[in-house]
This record gives structure tokens, sequence and C-alpha cells, in this order.
């Protein structure tokens, strides 16, 4: 009997290892076409949808959040005995929790008071501290109490600073971008994504742009300083995020908040996709695009996260 190669074998150990590692499963989400909702564009333009909520920790920032820990773990900052603290609206923080869970660390997280139930709930099973910060005040609230205790602290915290880390940026560049060049086998015309930390689109449009400079960006934010769009930021009254650079959008787009439920509403009934209100709303920022496109346009967008962190949220039953 002919014994098998040793390095055969451990490449096999390896890959096993790698395919069943939680990580490995962050990216690489399905391209989804929307079939019923986009029915009043003329024929020829598409919409796709990236479907984020597919991953691990239930949304688009498993990404950043695994770059930035990673980062931090190669710079020497992050390592055993430090607790991960940083600012969020909920969704960087779940994947912070989730990844320190599985990576032995403890998380520490500022958010407004006023993220959903659902969000702050998952965090704690998770294992994370959180504390609870000014809601007026939003993200930028969060974020100056955070940078405090790191300041105040520095040799107990690794501060990922996740809207001004470019590791933030880079996963979405490295990943996400690269991914939709790839899944719209080169085709894609129009990227259109919301403003919060500013990463995945700053990321994507970087990627797009390079592979094809033609590629028309489009960012989204509310329409007004105080909005039901959890995790999105109007930049006109927000701390801009070190790591965005307004030159990269070609134009911006508004939305309303209750315009946006509504598409949320409708990308569950009749696109069988329960995803959170920020996607609904990229969603509606995309079609408003579409619509005035010529035949062969292929605009994508993001579904940032799935519907299941905002059960309590009224605007499911109006």
């Amino acid at each position: 009997m002919i014994a098998e190669p040793k390095v055969k074998i451990a490449f096999q150990a390896e890959n096993f290892r790698r395919f069943h590692d939680l990580e490995s499963q962050i990216g690489n989400t399905p391209l989804l076409r929307l079939r019923r909702v986009p029915q009043e564009l003329s024929t020829g333009v598409e919409i796709f949808v990236k479907a984020e909520h597919m991953n691990p920790g239930g949304s688009v920032k498993d990404r950043a959040a695994l770059a930035m820990i990673l980062e931090g773990e190669r710079s020497g900052r992050l390592y055993p005995g430090k607790v991960i603290l940083d600012a969020t609206s909920g969704n960087t923080g779940i994947a912070y929790a989730m990844l320190g869970a599985a990576r032995g660390y403890a998380v520490m997280l500022c958010l407004p008071r006023n993220a959903s139930e659902e969000r702050k709930r998952i965090l704690r099973i998770h294992g994370a501290e959180v504390i609870e910060t000014d809601p007026l005040q939003g993200s930028d609230g969060a974020q100056t109490i955070a940078r405090e205790m790191a300041t105040r602290d520095g040799t107990k915290y690794f501060y990922a600073d996740q809207y001004n880390n470019d590791a933030n940026w880079r996963a979405h560049y490295d990943g996400t971008g690269r991914e939709i060049w790839e899944q719209t086998e080169r085709r894609v015309t129009h990227f259109v994504a919301g403003l919060g930390t500013c990463g995945t689109f700053t990321g994507v449009v970087r990627r797009l742009k390079e592979s094809n400079p033609t590629v028309r960006a489009i960012s989204m934010e509310p329409d007004s300083p105080i909005h039901g769009l959890e995790g999105l930021k109007h930049l006109p009254t927000s701390r801009m995020p070190g790591i965005f650079d307004p030159r990269l959008a070609d134009e911006t787009v508004e939305v309303a908040t209750e315009e946006a439920q509504a598409m949320t509403r409708r990308l569950a009934r009749e696109e069988g996709l329960f995803v959170g209100v920020s996607s609904g709303a990229n969603v509606l920022a995309a079609l408003s695009v579409a619509r005035r496109l010529p035949p062969g346009s292929v605009v994508v967008t993001i579904l940032c996260d799935g519907g299941e962190r905002y059960f309590s949220e009224r605007f499911w039953t109006e």
C-alpha cells in the first residue's frame, strides 16, 4: 500500500479546519437579482442586492470587525488580556462580540440608548458589556465616550475606532468590492450604499472605480438629522468619519424613514427577503437611481442586516 504524501495530508487538514471555522464563513455572500420590486423599470435595467445579512453574525459589519481584529493582532495592539472597545450603532458591535467570544477576548461597547432592544440583547448574549449613551447624540456621542475610556486606560483596551480605522474600508476593498465585480461578470454600472462608518461605501467604490472608472457611485443618507434609520448618518449634521472620502460619491440620494420602512416590508412580502430598515433604504435609493437609467444598466446595493434585529419595531404592521 502506497502511503499518502505528508504534504497532501497537511493541506487537507488545513482546508478542513478552514472550511469548518467561523471566520471562514464571513464574506462571499450571494448577489441576488430583485425581480418583483423593480417591475416598474424599463426593460433591461437590473437591480442586484448583496446579501450581507447572510454573514454568520448577520450583517455586513462582520467583514470590517474581523479585519480590524486581525489588524490589531498583527500590529501588536491586540493580544490576550486586552478588551476590545468601540462605539457602535449595533451591528459592528455584534460582530465584535461574536468574534471576541470565538477568539477569547472580552468586549465592551458604547452605543446609543435608542438602539433596538434586539441588538442590545444579542450583544449581551455574546457576553459583551454594553454602555448605553445619550440617544440624542447618536453614534457621535458613543464615539466620544469610547474615546474617553480608551484615553483614560489605554493599557486595558484595544480601541478599534471603526470610524477612523483603515482596516474597515480595506475589508470591503479586498472582499465586497471584488466580489461584486466578479459576481456581476464586470457588468456593474452603478453602486448605491448608505453612509454609516462609510467603510462599505469607501472600500467598494475604490475597488469598483479601480476596475472600471466609469462606474457611478451614489451615496445614500437620511433626509433629516432626526430619523429612524439605525446605523446611517445624516452627514451634514454628524461628525465625518475619518475613513470617508467625499470625492468618491458622484451623487447623493436622500431617503425618508417612512418610505424606507415601506420598502423593507415590500422586500419581505415581494422578494422573500427579511432584512432591516437600512437595507430597505438602500433598495429605495437604488430604485430611484435605476428609474432614470438606460437599458443595460446594472445597479448594485447592499442588504446590510437581517430583519430579526427589528422585531419590536412598529413599522412591520403599519
